[in-house]
């Protein structure tokens, strides 16, 4: 099989969703016609990629937004923000207004969490003042924000950080990201995507390069209208590519990257659109 091992992964969840799932009994989500939005979902997995090996996340059975999902990535752990008006004039990025709790914010969730407990700080200066400690955690799952008004509570909300002193002399930075549920046809593979650029950037600005991602998920989903375009993707042909990563050479500082700083090479995205097309998706809001 051509394409990525994003893929491939892709491919046998799919699969395994759509042979194995569950039907939820009562969702909590509607679609915009106020149909509930029912899901096939199945618990417990995970996905690893070796980025010495050349493994990526990303996928070719359909075009990635890719700007946008670094766009989402910086406008909540660099800018720290909840603010829609932000995240729609910096980054061109309007997907969250479905869940605008009436203040142009999505509430005391996401970047507004990330600021108030001081969580990327506190990740760069303890892997670098503490590398071989094991407690380089950033958790957004804080239970008394939620009392707050907030709106979607954090689906990608864990990540763990890890330095490895390699048999080869290079120290690797590694990252895990948990994800208690995920629309996987949507944004399985934008948050994947979304948190290896993530490993990248706080790997640059520490000084390790990047080594291992891996995401576990808890449940996953194929929402009930999105089957059809599930079996559409299992048909086509993926694209064989080898995607990578590249960050602005002349700059270190988390916080100084910008979107245009990070660009993917060897992805035809132009072939990718043409030989398969993206597909139209129904949100479970």
């Amino acid at each position: 099989m051509n394409g990525t091992k994003g893929d491939i992964y892709t491919k046998e969840l799919i699969e395994r969703i759509l042979n194995e799932g569950c039907k939820d009994l009562n969702p909590r989500p509607k679609y915009s016609d106020g149909t509930p939005a029912h899901t096939l979902s199945v618990n417990h997995g995970m996905m690893t990629y070796d980025l010495t090996k050349g493994e990526s996340p990303l996928i070719t059975l359909r075009p990635i937004a890719i700007k946008s999902a670094i766009g989402e990535l910086l406008w909540i752990y660099q800018d720290e923000s909840n603010n829609l008006d932000l995240l729609a004039k910096k980054y061109n990025v309007t997907w969250w207004d479905e869940w605008d709790i009436g203040n142009r914010t999505i509430g005391s969730c996401y970047g507004e969490t990330v600021k108030r407990h001081h969580l990327m700080k506190d990740l760069l200066e303890g892997i670098k003042n503490d590398p071989d400690g094991r407690r380089h955690i950033i958790n957004m799952w804080q239970v008394e924000d939620f009392k707050e008004n907030h709106g979607l509570k954090p689906c990608a909300y864990q990540t763990v950080w890890n330095v490895r002193h390699g048999n080869d002399g290079i120290d690797y930075l590694d990252m895990c990201l948990f994800q208690r549920s995920s629309d996987f046809l949507t944004a399985g593979c934008i948050n994947q995507v979304q948190y290896l650029i993530f490993l990248y950037l706080v790997a640059r600005h520490t000084g390790y390069t990047p080594g291992r991602f891996t995401w576990f998920y808890s449940n996953i989903q194929i929402y009930d209208r999105h089957i059809e375009q599930a079996k559409e993707m299992l048909k086509r042909e993926p694209i064989n590519c080898n995607p990578k990563i590249e960050l602005n050479p002349n700059k270190t500082n988390f916080y100084d990257f910008t979107v245009d700083d990070i660009t993917i090479t060897d992805y035809p995205l132009k072939k990718i659109r043409t030989q398969n097309p993206q597909m139209k998706f129904d949100l479970g809001i």
